[in-house]
C-alpha cells in the first residue's frame, strides 16, 4: 500500500511539454531518498486544464501543481513527499484558501462540469487494464452478455436519448435498431475517431486517458447488433492513442474481454486498428468505411444507408469516440439518469476542446443546456488582456460563429441550429476584438478547399470560387455585388453537395455574413479591416500635428520610405515627416517575396 500517489499528466499537450520526462525525474528523486516503496507515480491521462500543463497532481492531499518542469521535481519529492510541505508557489492558485487546498472541484474550471465520457481521464492509468477495472470497468459489458437481451440493450440506448457526438446528433439507438433489423451473415461496429477538426482534440483524450472504455462500449454495441467485429479508425498523427489503444486491445484479449466467447457467452467479439492519413473528408461515415476496405476515401451517395449496406457492403454502425464513451455508463446506471441530465431534446453532457482568446484553454465536459457565457467566462476565465468577445466558433470548419448577442443562447444541437451554427465534434474557439471575421471565413474555407475530395461539382470548384472571393474582399478588390453573389453561391454549395463537408462548408461564410455583415462592407466599401488583420488594407501614417521633427524614424526605416513633409507644425520649428505609401509598400513585396522563397 502506497502512502502517496503522484498523478502525472501524460496526454498529448502535457507529453510535448516534457511530462514523460518529468515521470522519469520523479522517479530517479524518489529512488535517490529510498521513497520509491511509499510514494506510487503514475502516468494518467488529460487532467483537461491544458493551459496549466505539465500537472502534476499528489494524493490524498489532493495538491494541484501545474506548470511544473523537470528543475521543481526535487523540491517537491524533498519538501512535499519527504516532508510532508506542500510547495505552495507550484500549486494552481485557485485551489489555495487560506491555510488549506480548496477542493479542485470547487474551482471555477471544473465545478460546472459533469464527466461521464471523461471520467477516467486524469484519473487512472490507461496502459493498466486492472485501473480500468477497479473503476467499474467492463462491469457493463458482463451486465448486457449475462443479464439482457440485445433489443433491451438497443431499447436502454434510445430510451436514454443519447445522440451521436460526432456532428449532426443522430439518435444512437436509433441507428442500432435499424442495423439489428437487417439480418448479414457480417455486421460491424466502426468508431470514428479520426477527428479532424483544427483545434480539436476530444476524442484523442478519451483515446490517451481511458481507451477501455471505447472497446467496452464496441464489444455492447456488437453485442446489441449481431457484429463480430469492430474497427476503430484513427488518424496517424495520433501516436500516443494509438500506442494505448493497441495495449488496451492486447490486454483485453488476454483477459478475455475479446475474442471468443466473452463472459463464458457465446458472444465473440474483435476489434483492430485502422490508421488513417489525416483526410479531413474521411470524417463522414461513407468516407470512413471506403478508406477502411483500403480504397481511397471519397463519399457514396446515400441511400443505401450504413446500417444497410456499410462496410464491405454489410450492415454497419458508425459513431465516434465520445458517444461510445458514454455507453458503459447508460448500461450501469440507467437510462433514467442519463435522461435527467441535459435538455428536453439533447441528453447528457458534452465535452468540448476550448481554444482561441480564453484564458483557461483545454478540456471541459458540461451538461447540454450549459450556456456560453458560462463556458467562456467562467470556465474558460474570460478574454485575456481585457479584450472583449466578438464571437465563438462551434462545429469547426462545418460551423458557424456565435455573436455576442446570443452568449446566454443555452448550448445544445437545436439551438445552435437555430442561430446557423452547429455542434460538430466539440470544437468551441473563443475569438476576441482583434478577429476579423473575414478573414476567419477564408481561414476555414481555405481548411475545406483543401481537403475536399474532389468527386462533386459544387464542392470541388464552388468552395475554390468561394475562396477566391473572399480572397478578393481581403485584399479591398471586392465589390458589394460580390457579397450577394457569395452568399448566393454558399447556398448553392449547400444544397447540391454530395457529402457534409460541402454541405457545411459554407456554414463558416454564412454565419459571419448574418452577423458581421458589416465588417464585409467595410472591407469593400471603406477598404479598412478595423482589426488591422488584412495585411493588404494595412495603412500606416504618421500623425502631422504630433510630429516635432526628431527624424528618428526617418533613420531607423530600413526601407528608405520616410521623407519630410513641406508641413509644419504650428510652434514647432522643424518640418515633420510622412511616410512614402509606395516606397513602403514595395519594400513590404519585396520582403514577402523573399520570405517566401526562403520558405
Amino acid at each position: 500500500m502506497y502512502r502517496s500517489n503522484v498523478l502525472v499528466c501524460g496526454g498529448t499537450g502535457c507529453t510535448s511539454s516534457d511530462s514523460l520526462k518529468i515521470v522519469e525525474k520523479l522517479n530517479e528523486e524518489l529512488a535517490a531518498r529510498g521513497l520509491e516503496k511509499e510514494v506510487n507515480v503514475i502516468t494518467t491521462g488529460c487532467f483537461g486544464l491544458c493551459a496549466l500543463g505539465p500537472i502534476v497532481v499528489i494524493y490524498p492531499e489532493g495538491s494541484f501543481y501545474s506548470m511544473v518542469n523537470i528543475d521543481d521535481i526535487p523540491e517537491i519529492v524533498e519538501e512535499h513527499l519527504l516532508k510532508g510541505r506542500i510547495v505552495t508557489r507550484l500549486l494552481y492558485q485557485e485551489t489555495v484558501e487560506e491555510d488549506t487546498i480548496k477542493s479542485l472541484n470547487k474551482t471555477a474550471f471544473y465545478a460546472k462540469q459533469q464527466r461521464i465520457a471523461l471520467r477516467n481521464c486524469g484519473v487512472i492509468d490507461p496502459e493498466k487494464i486492472d485501473e480500468y477495472i477497479a473503476m467499474d470497468g467492463y462491469q457493463a459489458l458482463g451486465k448486457v452478455l449475462t443479464e439482457m437481451k440485445p433489443d433491451e440493450v438497443i431499447e436502454t440506448i434510445l430510451a436514454s436519448g443519447l445522440r451521436g457526438r460526432g456532428g449532426a446528433g443522430f439518435p444512437t439507438g436509433l441507428k442500432w435498431k435499424f442495423a439489428a433489423a437487417n439480418d448479414a451473415d457480417q455486421k460491424y461496429v466502426c468508431c470514428n475517431a479520426d477527428e479532424g477538426d483544427p483545434g480539436a482534440f476530444m476524442d484523442r483524450s478519451i483515446l490517451e486517458g481511458d481507451p477501455h472504455a471505447l472497446l467496452e462500449a464496441m464489444a455492447i454495441a456488437g453485442y446489441a447488433i449481431g457484429a463480430t467485429k469492430g474497427y476503430v479508425y484513427v488518424r496517424a498523427e495520433y501516436p500516443i492513442a494509438v500506442n494505448r489503444l493497441q495495449i488496451a486491445i492486447d490486454q483485453a484479449h488476454e483477459y478475455g474481454l475479446l475474442g471468443d466467447n466473452i463472459f463464458g457467452t457465446d458472444f465473440c467479439f474483435d476489434v483492430q486498428l485502422r490508421l488513417g492519413a489525416g483526410a479531413f473528408v474521411c470524417g463522414e461515415e461513407t468516407s470512413l468505411m471506403t478508406s477502411i476496405e483500403g480504397k481511397r476515401g471519397e463519399p457514396r451517395p446515400r441511400p443505401p444507408f450504413p446500417a444497410v449496406k456499410g462496410l464491405y457492403k454489410k450492415p454497419t454502425i458508425l459513431n465516434n469516440v465520445e458517444t461510445y464513451a458514454n455507453i458503459p455508463r447508460i448500461i450501469l446506471l440507467g437510462a433514467d439518469w442519463f435522461q435527467s441530465i441535459g435538455t428536453e431534446k439533447s441528453k447528457g453532457t458534452k465535452v468540448f476542446a476550448l481554444g482561441g482568446k480564453i484564458e483557461h484553454t483545454g478540456l471541459v465536459e458540461v451538461p447540454m443546456g450549459t450556456t456560453l457565457r458560462e463556458i467562456v467566462e467562467e470556465i474558460g476565465g474570460g478574454i485575456p488582456g481585457g479584450k472583449k468577445f466578438k464571437a465563438a466558433q462551434t462545429g469547426g470548419p462545418s460551423g458557424g460563429c456565435i455573436p455576442p448577442q446570443h452568449l446566454d443562447i443555452p448550448i445544445d444541437y437545436d439551438n445552435l441550429l437555430s442561430i446557423g451554427s452547429m455542434m460538430g465534434s466539440g470544437g468551441l474557439i473563443v475569438m476576441d476584438e482583434t478577429t476579423c471575421m473575414v478573414d476567419i471565413a477564408k481561414f476555414f474555407l481555405e481548411f475545406t478547399v483543401d481537403e475536399s475530395c474532389g468527386k462533386c461539382t459544387p464542392c470541388r470548384i464552388g468552395t475554390k470560387r468561394l475562396l477566391e472571393m473572399l480572397d478578393k474582399i481581403t485584399k479591398g478588390q471586392g465589390t458589394l455585388e460580390m457579397i450577394d453573389e457569395m452568399e448566393e453561391l454558399c447556398h448553392y454549395i449547400k444544397d447540391n453537395s454530395l457529402c457534409g463537408l460541402g454541405q457545411t462548408a459554407p456554414n463558416p461564410v454564412l454565419s459571419t455574413l448574418h452577423y458581421f455583415r458589416d465588417e464585409y462592407i467595410q472591407h469593400v466599401v471603406d477598404k479598412k479591416c478595423v482589426a488591422g488583420v488584412c495585411k493588404d488594407l494595412l495603412e500606416f501614417s504618421i500623425i502631422k500635428d504630433k510630429c516635432f521633427g526628431c527624424s528618428m524614424c526617418a533613420r531607423q526605416c530600413p526601407a528608405g520610405a520616410i521623407t519630410v513633409t513641406d508641413y509644419t507644425a504650428p510652434g514647432k520649428k522643424k518640418p515633420a515627416y510622412e511616410i512614402d505609401t509606395a516606397s513602403a509598400l514595395s519594400a513590404v513585396l519585396v520582403y514577402q517575396h523573399v520570405s517566401s522563397a526562403q520558405s
